[in-house]
């Protein structure tokens, strides 16, 4: 089998619009959660969320892009020029053949729908822009993606809920270290933070008004966020012959469903999911250092999760760290797990763990190593990114240090 690397990275999110301010905010715990500027925000109750402030689409695209890109696909455009500049490939020729890409979304184009039915319902308009159903579509950024970078092998989007990004990354791995592909496009994206987004996530009584505190015993739900992360992965023996800086290598993945319930998860759910990641990695549980948590600051996530890890580590689950970086971002729902996969690079490649901020009371159910408030320097050679969806739908990756 092949081994895979990743050789860029790209994002724009709450924290920064590229990976050093995002990486730099990590480690100073900054949080970028905070007032929503939005339209109708009076009409909600939760009026905050990891918001991409001052972000001018203009300054981006043309006029004619700007008809065709919802803000979701904006966002993955960014980060994977980003990514793509990092990784200094050019797809061309049989390359071209052998490169595609694979992202995560959950809502796809969010804004483009409530824009829309705001002109019919609200302005009692008949007639709707004739790009607005390319525009919404789940796939579109990937599409985007592909046109822009000549990607001609695969190219699609998965929607899994808060797992799309991790299921979007390891299916990217998966087709690399098959052979299939030697270069993948891969990562997700999320812009839920409209009126219409925020007003059917509060129906579920699942969110914060005030700040998202994982693993805290007072922690009282989940903080929306929005934006993008986009990763080069590449065949090793392909990206070593052309000098290619590596970032980390991917090593294993692994997918679970409880199959039990559509909105609470289950600890053996996500148990077999983190075993099931360690035995395609080749990992022994003592080799893992960080984990990157779903950690989303609801009761039901965060002992849940904390039960599955203790389970699947058993004694090592004392030394190790777990850390939920949505205390600083957010929660973007389907583009979560790319924009963590940051934090999980920075831990390999700089000995620096990224902090759980908003940490105030140890809580019995969640009796882990949560790197509470501050990041801490430590070397790890192996880390997890976890990711569980509403669904019951599980995404553990394994990445190691090269």
């Amino acid at each position: 089998m092949n081994r895979v690397v990743i050789t860029g990275a790209g994002t724009i999110n709450a924290l920064g619009n590229d990976v050093p301010s995002t990486l730099a905010a990590m480690r100073e715990g900054r949080c970028g959660i905070g007032p929503l500027e939005i339209r109708d925000i009076e009409r909600l109750s939760i009026q905050i969320g990891g918001q991409v402030k001052g972000y001018d689409e203009q300054a981006h695209f043309n006029r004619q892009q700007i008809a065709l890109y919802d803000r979701f696909t904006q966002f993955t455009l960014l980060a994977a020029k980003q990514a793509m500049a990092q990784s200094g490939l050019s797809l061309a020729g049989e390359l071209a053949a052998k490169a595609g890409v694979v992202l995560g979304t959950a809502g796809g184009g969010v804004n483009t729908w409530d824009e829309n039915y705001r002109t019919v319902y609200e302005e009692g308009k008949n007639r709707v822009h004739p790009f607005v159903v390319p525009k919404l579509m789940n796939n579109a950024a990937a599409s985007h993606v592909s046109m822009e970078y000549n990607l001609k092998g695969p190219a699609f989007t998965v929607a899994t809920a808060c797992a799309s990004s991790n299921h979007a990354m390891g299916l990217a791995f998966q087709m690399i270290r098959s052979g299939m592909c030697d270069v993948m496009l891969t990562g997700g994206s999320e812009a839920m933070l409209c009126f219409g987004g925020i007003k059917a996530w509060e129906g579920l009584r699942v969110m914060s008004r005030d700040a998202c505190r994982p693993f805290s015993a007072n922690r009282n739900g989940m903080v929306q966020g929005e934006g993008a992360a986009t990763f080069v992965f590449e065949e090793y023996e392909h990206a070593r012959a052309r000098g290619a800086e590596i970032l980390a290598e991917v090593v294993g993945f692994c997918m679970t469903s409880d199959a039990a319930d559509i909105v609470m998860p289950s600890a053996q759910g996500a148990e077999r999911a983190i075993t099931g990641a360690l035995a395609d990695a080749g990992l022994d549980r003592a080799d893992v250092g960080y984990i990157n948590a779903h950690g989303t600051g609801t009761a039901a996530n965060d002992k849940t999760e904390c039960a599955a890890v203790a389970h699947a580590f058993g004694h090592h689950a004392d030394r190790l760290m777990i850390s939920s970086t949505k205390s600083m971002h957010g929660h973007l729902i389907g583009g979560t797990g790319a924009v963590e996969l940051l934090a999980c690079i920075m831990a390999l490649r700089d000995g620096v763990i990224a902090p759980t901020i908003g940490y105030e009371e140890p809580d019995p159910e969640c009796a882990l190593d949560v790197v509470p408030n501050e990041a801490r320097e430590a070397k790890v050679t192996a880390v997890l990114s976890n990711a569980f969806a509403f669904g019951g739908l599980n995404a553990v990756l394994a990445l190691r240090a090269i």
